[in-house]
Order: C-alpha cells, then sequence, then structure tokens
C-alpha cells in the first residue's frame, strides 16, 4: 500500500472533531460558525453573537428550558401530531444537547481561566428545576413507551452535566474580598 492510499485511509480519522479539553485536538475549538441542527437560526445567531462562555452558557440554559417547555406542552396536547414520537423525541434530544453545550461552554471558560460564578448558578437551579420536571416525566403517563429511552438519557445526562458545574462551582477560586481602608 502507497503513502497515498494510507493517507486517503486515515483522512475521515483527521477530520472527526473531539470536544475541547479531550484528547491530542485540546488546544483546538470549534468554529464560530457551525450551526448546530437543534437551534434555530435566530437562537445560532446569538450564540454567535455572545462572544464569551458565560453569555453562552446562559443561552443554552435557556435553550434547554425552552425545549423541555416544548416536550411538555407537546405531551399536553389533545390532538397530537402525525409524527407525535419523533417530535418529542427529538426535543428531549435537542434538550439534552443545549445542556450538554452549556456543560462544554464551562469546561471552556475554565480552561480560559473566565468568570462564570452567576452563569453557574443559574445552571444549577435551573438544573435542579429540570431534574424535578424529567423525573416526574419518567413517573410515566399515557405514551411513556414512545419517549422513555430518550428521557432515560436526558436524566444521565442532566445529572453529569449538573455534576460538572458543582464541581466547577466547587473549584473556583472565590471572589476577592474588596477591604475597607482603615
Amino acid at each position: 500500500m502507497g503513502l497515498r492510499a494510507i493517507t486517503l485511509a486515515l483522512l475521515p480519522l483527521l477530520a472527526v472533531p473531539l470536544a475541547p479539553g479531550r484528547g491530542m485536538a485540546s488546544s483546538f475549538s470549534y468554529p464560530q460558525n457551525v450551526k448546530k441542527d437543534y437551534l434555530t437560526d435566530s437562537e445560532a445567531d446569538k450564540i454567535r453573537d455572545a462572544a464569551l462562555p458565560p453569555d453562552r452558557i446562559k443561552l443554552f440554559v435557556s435553550f434547554a428550558d425552552d425545549r423541555l417547555k416544548k416536550f411538555q406542552y407537546e405531551l399536553a396536547r389533545t390532538t397530537p401530531e402525525a409524527r407525535r414520537s419523533e417530535i418529542l423525541n427529538s426535543l428531549l434530544n435537542a434538550y439534552s444537547a443545549c445542556l450538554d453545550d452549556a456543560a462544554d461552554q464551562i469546561a471552556l471558560a475554565r480552561e480560559k481561566q473566565i468568570d462564570i460564578r452567576g452563569p453557574l448558578k443559574i445552571m444549577q437551579s435551573k438544573g435542579k428545576e429540570f431534574m424535578d420536571v424529567l423525573q416526574k416525566l419518567n413517573a410515566g403517563g399515557p405514551e411513556y413507551d414512545l419517549y422513555k429511552e430518550t428521557l432515560e438519557d436526558a436524566i444521565e445526562g442532566t445529572q453529569e452535566d449538573l455534576a460538572d458545574a458543582d464541581k466547577a462551582a466547587k473549584e473556583l477560586t472565590p471572589a476577592p474580598v474588596r477591604r475597607k481602608p482603615s
């Protein structure tokens, strides 16, 4: 096998993006213009316009909140859509992806030593609300089988993301205390 064949065989491996902080590509970051398929165009614009991870954390948490509310709305509808299962599962997957992206922004902010105390508190408080909602949904319902596996994944992902947020909050150095001149 020649050099060209080896290069062509390895090319797909080089094209796989690695998450920041993992593997050899930890010094690289994702391009700013990549649109996530679970974000609307206006949401993607807001993320792109948010220059710093703290702003992005707040946005991703609000988008996750939106997806979870849409899921609850869709579940409560009396005249369900034709592709109900697909809609419910895609909303839960989008919720999880938004929260995962918020957790990724926490890791990025910590790497760049950016203050994220405020956004962490928001993520922790909203995350507890999210877990309450997810646990209630996990208790079952008339169409529980349609989204059971996706819901279990969402619960697991939320727990992991909240654990990351809690760990980051504990590891942050406290803010400097301003002392009054004596």
